[in-house]
C-alpha cells in the first residue's frame, strides 16, 4: 500500500507535461496535511509558560531578598563611617587642617582604622582627605592608587558637598581610584567629615568596599537554577556579576552588554519585572528589581532550558514527531525544488548572463506546460535580441569609421597648408639649405603619417611625427619656442590613433606661445602604467580662462573658439574610444596650458585595418 502511494506521487511529478498550478497546489496540500501534527506544540507551550511563570516569581523573590541584604550591608557601612569620623583623634587631627601635621595622632588613627577593618571584613580600604586636599589612607592589603587629580576636580566632589553629610556611592570612585592590578570592582562610600562640636566641614571620608563583600551578602540566597546574579549601579555599570560556575561569567556579561539599551528602557518604565533576552540563539529569562535610595539594579538571568518539562514521554514524543515531520517536509521540499525551483534558477542565471552580452539559449528537459512555454518564448527573444545587437554593432562601427575618417581628412590639409606656407616663406628669403631641411622633415612626417594606410600607429611613431613637425616650425619661427621631450620607452609601443599629439602641439605654438610675444617652451612627455598610457603637452604661453576651456569642451563645431586642432582631437578621441573621458585641460591665463591625454593601452581590433 505504501509503495503504491509512493509510485503514485512520483507519477504525478514525472508525467509531463503537468500544469504548474496543479503541482504547486498538490505539493503544498501534502505539506499542510502532514504539518497539522505540529499542533501538539500548543499544549507544550502552555505547560512551558506555566513553569516559566513559577520560575519568574521565584527569581523576583530571590533578588528582592538580595536587595534587602545589600541595603543592610550598606547601612552597616554607614554606621561604621559614623564611628570613624567621630573618633576623637581623627577629629583633633583634621581640626589642625593637615592630616600630616601630627604623626603621633596620625599613628593612633591608623591603628584604630586598621583594627576596625580587621573586625569588619567588608571594608577594604579607608581614605581621609583634609580641607587642603591631603590624603591619608589605610588598607587591609595593597592600597588603591589615587589618580593624582586635585580633590576639587574629583567627579564626585561637588555632589558630596551638596549632600551636606549624606553619603553617596560610586563605582570605583568614579575613576578616581584604581585597585592596583586587581580585575575586580569596588564601591566607594563617600561622605563629608564634620566637626562634632560645631558641624563645620573638616574633610571627606572614602570607604572602599570590594565586590566580593556583596557576593558574600547574598551567597546563601543563591539557588542552583539561577545562571547569574548581577548588581548594577545608577549608571547601569556592573558592580558585581557572579554565578555558581565561573565559566558562565563571560556569558552573563555578554548578555548584559548586548541588551544594555533594552534593559535601561525597562528600568525606566518599571521598578521590577521580567523579560526575555537572547544570545547566540539561546534565550534567557531576565528578572530585575530597581529603585531604592541608591538607584541600584538587581538582575538575575535564567536559561530557558531550565523551565522545560521533565516529562520524558512528552520529550520522546516531540522528538519522534520532529524526525517524522522533518523527513516528510524535506522530501516534499526536495521534490518541489527539483520540479519548480531548479528551472527558475536556470532561467535567472541565463538572464544574468544576458546582461553581460552572453545571449545563450536554454536547453532543459521540462516537466510542466508553463515552463515549456516560458523557455520557448525566452529562447526566441534571446535569438532576436542577439541578431539585433549584432546588426547595430556593425552599423555603429561603420558610422564611427566614417566620422573618424572625415575628421582626419580635415586635419591633414590643415597641417599641410601651414607647412607649405613655411616652405614658401623660406624660399622667398633665399634660405635654400633650410628649405631642404624643411622639405626633408616634411617628407619624413608624411611617410609616418601615411603609415601604409593604417589608422592606428604606435606612440613612438606619433612622437617622431611631432619631432619632424617641430623641426619644421623651428626653421620658420627661430627663437620663438623651445621643444623638450620626456618619453618613457615602455610607452612607445602602445597603439594610438594617428595625428593625436601633433594638433595639440600646434595649438600650443599658435595659440599659446606666439601671442605671448616672448620665447616659450613646449614640453611633450609620455608614461605607461598598469594598462594606461598618459601623454602630456604643456606650454608656458598666454593660457586660457575657465570660461574659454568650458566653451571649447562644450562646443560642437561652432567655429572652434581656440583652434580646429584642439576640438578635432577631442572629437576623434571621443569617437575612437567610445565617449570615454580621455582629455583633460588645465590652464591659467598668463602662465600657460597643460593638456593630459589618458588612453587605454590597447584598441579595438576593428580599427587596426
Amino acid at each position: 500500500m505504501t509503495n503504491q502511494m509512493i509510485r503514485s506521487i512520483k507519477s504525478l511529478f514525472h508525467h509531463k507535461p503537468r500544469k504548474l498550478a496543479f503541482k504547486i497546489s498538490f505539493s503544498y496540500f501534502l505539506v499542510i496535511l502532514i504539518t497539522v501534527g505540529f499542533s501538539y506544540l500548543v499544549l507544550y507551550q502552555i505547560t512551558t509558560n506555566s513553569a516559566q511563570k513559577k520560575v519568574n516569581e521565584a527569581s523576583l523573590q530571590t533578588i528582592t531578598s538580595i536587595q534587602a541584604n545589600v541595603d543592610l550591608m550598606i547601612e552597616n557601612v554607614n554606621n561604621y563611617s559614623k564611628m570613624i569620623f567621630s573618633d576623637p583623634n581623627l577629629q583633633s587631627l583634621l581640626r589642625q587642617g593637615n592630616v600630616y601635621s601630627n604623626l603621633q595622632i596620625q599613628s593612633k588613627v591608623s591603628a584604630y582604622l586598621y583594627n576596625l577593618m580587621q573586625a569588619v571584613p567588608v571594608i577594604d580600604s579607608v581614605h581621609i582627605f583634609d580641607n587642603s586636599g591631603h590624603r591619608f589612607s589605610v588598607g587591609t592589603e595593597e592600597l588603591p592608587n589615587f589618580t593624582g587629580v586635585n580633590l576639587d576636580d574629583a567627579p564626585w566632589y561637588e555632589q558630596v558637598v551638596q549632600n551636606k553629610g549624606k553619603y553617596m556611592l560610586r563605582l570605583n570612585g568614579s575613576g578616581t581610584f584604581s585597585e592596583g592590578d586587581s580585575d575586580g570592582n569596588f564601591v566607594s562610600f563617600i561622605r563629608l567629615i564634620r566637626d562634632i562640636d560645631n558641624t563645620s566641614r573638616l574633610g571627606i571620608l572614602v570607604i572602599n568596599i570590594k565586590d566580593d563583600a556583596f557576593v558574600q551578602a547574598y551567597s546563601n540566597l543563591l539557588r542552583q537554577n539561577l545562571l547569574e546574579i548581577a548588581i548594577l549601579d545608577e549608571n547601569n555599570e556592573i558592580i558585581v556579576a557572579d554565578s555558581a560556575e565561573d565559566q558562565s561569567d563571560a556569558v552573563f556579561k555578554e548578555i548584559l552588554a548586548t541588551n544594555k539599551e533594552r534593559l535601561e528602557q525597562q528600568f525606566q518604565q518599571n521598578r521590577s519585572g521580567v523579560l526575555t533576552m537572547s544570545l547566540h540563539s539561546q534565550e534567557y529569562t531576565t528578572s530585575y528589581v530597581s529603585g531604592g535610595e541608591n538607584q541600584w539594579k538587581f538582575v538575575s538571568i535564567t536559561p530557558h532550558n531550565t523551565t522545560k518539562s521533565t516529562n520524558k514521554s512528552l520529550v520522546l514524543l516531540a522528538l519522534i514527531l520532529l524526525v517524522v515531520n522533518g523527513t516528510i517536509f524535506f522530501l516534499s521540499s526536495f521534490i518541489i525544488s527539483r520540479s519548480i525551483i531548479n528551472p527558475i534558477h536556470k532561467l535567472l542565471r541565463s538572464m544574468n548572463r544576458a546582461q553581460s552580452g552572453n545571449f545563450m539559449k536554454i536547453n532543459l528537459e521540462l516537466n510542466s506546460y508553463e515552463f515549456e512555454q516560458l523557455y520557448n518564448g525566452y529562447n526566441h527573444m534571446i535569438e532576436k535580441i542577439d541578431q539585433l545587437l549584432k546588426h547595430m554593432m556593425e552599423e555603429q562601427k561603420t558610422i564611427r569609421k566614417a566620422e573618424l575618417n572625415a575628421l582626419q581628412s580635415q586635419i591633414k590639409p590643415h597641417f599641410l597648408y601651414n607647412t607649405l606656407d613655411s616652405v614658401s616663406s623660406l624660399a622667398m628669403s633665399g634660405l635654400n639649405e633650410q628649405v631642404c631641411e624643411l622639405v626633408e622633415a616634411l617628407g619624413s612626417y608624411y611617410r609616418l603619417s601615411v603609415s601604409k594606410g593604417r589608422e592606428v600607429i604606435t606612440v613612438g611613431e606619433e612622437i617622431e611625427m611631432v619631432r619632424n613637425y617641430l623641426k619644421i616650425q623651428e626653421v620658420r619661427y627661430q627663437d620663438v619656442f623651445e621643444a623638450q621631450f620626456d618619453v618613457d620607452k615602455n610607452s612607445c609601443q602602445s597603439p594610438i590613433p594617428k595625428l593625436i599629439i601633433q594638433p595639440l602641439v600646434e595649438n600650443s605654438l599658435y595659440h599659446g606661445i606666439r601671442p605671448s610675444g616672448t620665447k616659450g617652451t613646449i614640453r611633450i612627455s609620455s608614461r605607461s602604467t598598469e594598462g594606461i598610457v598618459t601623454i602630456t603637452i604643456s606650454d608656458d604661453g598666454i593660457g586660457m580662462s575657465k570660461e574659454e576651456i568650458d566653451e571649447i569642451l562644450n562646443t560642437e563645431r561652432k567655429g572652434q573658439i581656440k583652434s580646429f586642432g584642439l576640438w578635432g582631437t577631442m572629437e576623434r578621441l571621443r569617437i575612437f574610444y567610445g565617449n570615454k573621458d580621455c582629455i583633460h585641460i588645465n590652464s591659467v591665463p598668463g602662465k600657460g596650458t597643460h593638456i593630459t591625454l589618458t588612453i587605454p593601452n590597447g584598441v579595438d581590433t576593428s580599427w587596426e585595418n
